[in-house]
């Protein structure tokens, strides 16, 4: 197994996960089969019981692994299947560790972090990197490793000294490290700083580990006296110096790498140029050119909980991107605090409230994203009923389902307390509640999480003409609550029809409003498995809906036409 390292310094938020995806989209290129891995150094087991506000989204895996959102990132650039084993924490470390010393597996010795912490590293990346994630039988050629944080962080040491010995035992043409650091320009004169990058190499190089390239962030190209400086000063030859600057959309990342040669510089490190063929990236190209070209946009609002951090919603937000270059449109997203649209806020804070609605007014179609808490839900459930009134193209995802269910509930069946049990454990009408299996003491993974086949019901509802008109489909899910079963009769009676269902029928995961343009709730996340040049179906009905092209685009399909 060949293994690039990714490390970060002088600050984080640099972008490690899109470079390091990116190397992995090159290598691919060039006739490669590439895997990836996340080291986050935090002591959460995963990221699954972390604020959005915190870390971002929570990435959910086919295998229900809730990952970072960096491993979103390598299945849309890589086209791969990752499992939760591909998102190494500290605590699943020291967990595997104190298992096996509470089984006695250490024979009585002391448990350090050297040896014992360090080897369970070193086994766990060796293990997982043989996992093939691309539905081939053998292992991967190469592993892409990301080490999340920045070098010199506290937590991350122990990996450090893993990555240090593991570089030693797999031997130098197995191994190539590449450096993500930052080059800022500092007062009027616009000087490019070196200073930083030298700071953070000579951190990582007293550490033991010493890069082979360096990628340089900055928001212009680097000027050739500043790589002679870098050159001269962080001992790595110009031509491994890589500039990362700012471009139009993330896409063009890759085919940076390339013009750079980077390719060829790693591939000489990990002795494969023998096999390798020069990079394919034709796609990419094509994916990157056609996205700065396109001129008309949609207007889509974002009503969510956490909109002050667009992390929170990445694979939506990525999601949303795929959808509209299919239908040659940029995306315009317009977030809206869902609290903002509650009445309160037309006291509290009168400006906002206003601004809010004006928002969702404008928009072509409305979003409601997943979430947990009762924050902001009033102001989605004015949102749902806004766009299921005026006919407007709606798209509820996870909570966005349950808020439909509750908001028709409301309106058109007349149970005024009509509510989750999530927000209100006394409503006398749960429309939405608490399922079977979950556990109300422990967060961590005790949802119903990852892939699960939802079959549908109905063979002409728009859901299944998205699909392809498939019997069912495989979506990942990631919820506590849903919708109340003896409540279905009277929703369906009302005009509100749940055309997907789980296998067992009792769990409804599709819901539609007939008559109306595009009203579709799902219970999973379609947004996990959108990828560049594959949407996914539902997000595409919202942007066809709200452009006024869906009926013709199902109708093209219906007659085999694509």
């Amino acid at each position: 197994m060949k293994y690039v390292l990714v490390t970060g310094g002088v600050v984080s938020g640099l972008g490690k996960g899109v470079t390091a995806s990116s190397i992995g989209v090159v290598l691919k290129g060039c006739g490669l089969r590439v895997t990836s891995i996340k080291i986050d150094p935090y002591l959460n087991t995963d990221a699954g019981t972390m604020s959005p506000f915190e870390h971002g989204e929570v990435f959910v895996l086919d295998d229900g692994g809730e990952v970072d959102l960096d491993l979103g990132n390598y299945e849309r650039f890589l086209d791969v299947t990752l499992t939760r084993e591909n998102n190494i924490t500290t605590g699943k470390i020291y967990k595997s560790v104190l298992e096996k010393e509470r089984r006695g597996d250490y024979l009585g010795k002391t448990v350090q972090v050297v040896p014992h912490i360090t080897d369970a590293i070193k086994d766990w990346i060796e293990s997982v990197a043989a996992i093939p994630v691309d539905g081939k039988d053998a292992p991967a050629d190469v592993c892409v490793i990301e080490l999340g944080g920045t070098v010199g962080d506290i937590e991350s040491m122990p990996f450090i000294e893993a990555l240090r010995q593991l570089s030693f035992s797999v031997g130098q043409d197995n191994f190539c490290l590449i450096h993500v650091s930052l080059i800022p320009v500092i007062g009027v004169v616009g000087e490019q700083k070196t200073k930083p990058t030298q700071h953070s190499v000579r951190e990582l190089r007293a550490l033991g580990l010493t890069p082979h390239l360096l990628a340089c962030r900055s928001a212009q190209p680097l000027l050739e006296n500043t790589k002679d400086k870098l050159s001269r000063f962080c001992h790595v030859p110009a031509g491994n110096i890589l500039n990362i600057h700012d471009v139009p959309n993330i896409w063009h990342i890759p085919l940076l790498l390339r013009n750079q040669n980077a390719h060829t510089t790693i591939l000489k490190q990990l002795d494969l140029l023998s096999i390798a063929t020069p990079p394919h990236l034709q796609e990419w190209t094509e994916m990157a050119e056609t996205y700065d070209n396109l001129t008309n946009s949609v207007r889509i609002a974002m009503v969510g909980k956490y909109v002050g951090l667009p992390d929170s919603y990445l694979s939506v937000v990525k999601a949303l991107l795929h959808a509209c270059i299919a239908c040659s449109l940029k995306p315009s997203i317009d977030w809206i605090a869902a609290s903002d649209l509650e009445d309160d806020s037309a006291t509290s804070t009168p400006e906002a409230h206003a601004s809010a609605w004006e928002t969702l007014r404008n928009a072509a179609c409305v979003l409601v994203p997943g979430g947990f808490g009762d924050r902001g839900v009033g102001g989605m459930i004015l949102a749902a009923k806004y766009a299921r009134e005026n006919k407007v193209p709606y798209l509820g995802i996870c909570l966005g389902m349950q808020i439909s269910v509750i908001e028709f509930a409301r309106s058109v069946l007349g149970l005024e307390r009509a509510d989750s049990t999530e927000f209100d454990g006394a409503t006398p009408n749960p429309v939405v509640i608490f399922m079977p299996e979950g556990s109300r003491t422990h967060m961590g993974s005790t949802m119903r999480l990852g892939s699960r086949r939802t079959l549908f019901q109905t063979p002409d509802c728009v859901t299944s003409k998205l699909y392809e008109n498939s019997e069912y489909v495989d979506e990942r899910h990631r919820h506590r609550y849903e919708v109340n079963p003896d409540v279905i009769g009277q929703l369906e009676d009302a005009g509100l029809k749940f055309v997907g269902t789980d296998e067992s029928g009792k769990r409804m995961e599709i819901l539609e409003l007939p008559g109306h343009p595009y009203y579709v709730g799902v219970q999973f996340h379609p947004e996990f498995k959108s990828r560049p040049g594959r949407p996914s179906a539902l997000f595409l009905g919202l942007i066809l809906a709200a452009t006024g092209k869906l009926e013709s685009y199902l109708n093209r399909h219906q007659n085999g036409s694509k």
